[in-house]
């Protein structure tokens, strides 16, 4: 996504004029999202609830798996940070990110998809909805298909193992892990100064949000703001942790997050 849009048809980007909006995601991640709250008149503050690091291997299997990459048919990324990492490493190898031209590329949703046409590559498969249950169903015969998952340490099971029941052999592997990062003081501080809105991009965001605070202090502030979430699976792991949802995007992606709040702020979500 380059740069942020202009609100959706039928929004008035007014409805978040002064709205001070948690950004939970790691730095590195966040930019897009606080450009696209600046634009609209909110006030975003960047509470990183995680980091990426590398995984406990050191990139060991990453590695070994990209030495094969020929031996794979399928290559299916779940996140930008998929491609940023198997690039990365690619590189590390000596090897360009065009060596994945070699296979077919499956991405869970445009951004995803967006980081691989960045490198001049073509994604086969990208589902309508951004979610590794529509991903599988995206997937033409995964009987007798070689599959590499490249994903987060703490990814869910259900991607590899619904490959494997359909017949796909699958070799996944963890490209990163996501830590709970530290606030820094200055976060803190404009945490406690108060915030309408909290906004959650992934259930890692949810949790490590939650084991900063602690579970009192994060239901609390849930309970006193607005809170959004990218979609379904985030929304489920923060009820179950407690934290009221007031809405959830129906396009799972930054843009459509804004949009949900737009609609929230305005009275019109659903």
């Amino acid at each position: 996504m380059n740069g942020p849009p202009s609100a959706a048809v039928g929004f008035s980007p007014a409805a978040l004029q002064g709205k001070r909006v948690l950004v939970t995601r790691a730095p590195e991640q966040a930019q897009d999202l606080i450009e696209r709250l600046r634009a609209l008149g909110a006030v975003p503050i960047l509470f990183p609830t995680l980091c990426l690091v590398p995984p406990e291997d050191n990139y060991a299997a990453l590695d070994a798996a990209l030495r094969q990459l020929a031996t794979f048919d399928w290559v299916v990324f779940t996140s930008v940070n998929g491609v940023l990492h198997v690039c990365q490493r690619l590189q590390a190898l000596g090897l360009s990110p065009q060596a994945l031209s070699q296979v077919r590329l499956a991405a869970i949703g445009p951004a995803t998809a967006a980081a691989l046409a960045a490198r001049g590559l073509h994604v086969a498969v990208m589902p309508e909805r951004y979610v590794a249950e529509a991903l599988l169903e995206a997937i033409p015969s995964p009987r007798g298909q070689r599959f590499l998952l490249p994903r987060a340490a703490q990814a869910r099971p259900l991607l590899r193992t619904r490959l494997q029941a359909a017949g796909g052999e699958v070799v996944e592997v963890a490209a990163y892990r996501t830590l709970p990062a530290v606030p820094d003081p200055e976060a803190l501080a404009a945490l406690e100064a108060g915030v309408d809105v909290l906004t959650f991009t992934a259930s890692s965001t949810v949790r490590h949000f939650v084991r900063q605070l602690g579970p009192a202090r994060a239901r609390s502030l849930a309970a006193r703001a607005l809170v959004v979430t990218i979609g379904p699976i985030t929304a489920a792991t923060a009820r179950e942790l407690g934290l009221r949802v007031d809405t959830v995007a129906t396009e799972y992606t930054i843009a459509g997050l804004v949009d949900a709040l737009l609609a929230a702020c305005q009275g019109t979500a659903p």
